[in-house]
């Protein structure tokens, strides 16, 4: 559900600063627009969809895939609450045109940045849970083997 807020703030993004009217002081373009930062929440997307798919049929694949994503997820959150903590911290002065499109996308700005913080740390949670989780596996795989040699001897 975050992943899917983030993409819909990113069009939100998009039609306001698409909007702007090139003033004395250049249009505000921070860096996240430029990069594309809210839309990678399409990364969420799909690893929520896989979290579900593994919680469905939990195979050892599906496990190490839905972790693998939950890895990527973390590191695009961390790049996504650097570049948004960079752009808040710089302002350059905007265009008496362009000053409440920028001032409310400094805002949609730090609400992203709380979401950032609620991604990675619930796709953190669920990486430790998934090693757990591949731990346990992988002890009970391993567990009748070692019983049956040591009922052979």
């Amino acid at each position: 559900m975050l992943g899917i807020f983030n993409v819909l703030m990113w069009y939100f993004l998009l039609v306001l600063y698409m909007g702007q009217i090139k003033g004395v002081f250049g249009k505000y373009e921070p860096l996240t627009y430029r990069t594309g930062c809210t839309l990678w929440g399409v990364f969420f997307i799909i690893s929520g969809a896989c979290i579900i798919k593994a919680t469905k049929n939990p195979t050892q694949s599906m496990i190490v895939s839905s972790l693998g994503l939950d890895i990527l997820c973390i590191i695009t959150g961390l790049i996504a609450i650097v570049l948004t903590v960079v752009e808040l911290s710089k302002f350059k002065t905007v265009s008496y045109k362009n000053y409440g499109q920028a001032k409310l996308g400094r805002e949609v700005s730090r609400v992203l940045l709380i979401v950032y913080h609620l991604e990675v740390s619930i796709a953190l949670t669920h990486a430790i849970f998934m090693c757990g989780s591949l731990s346990q596996q992988h002890d009970d795989v391993s567990t009748p083997a070692t019983e049956e040699a040591e009922s052979a001897l």
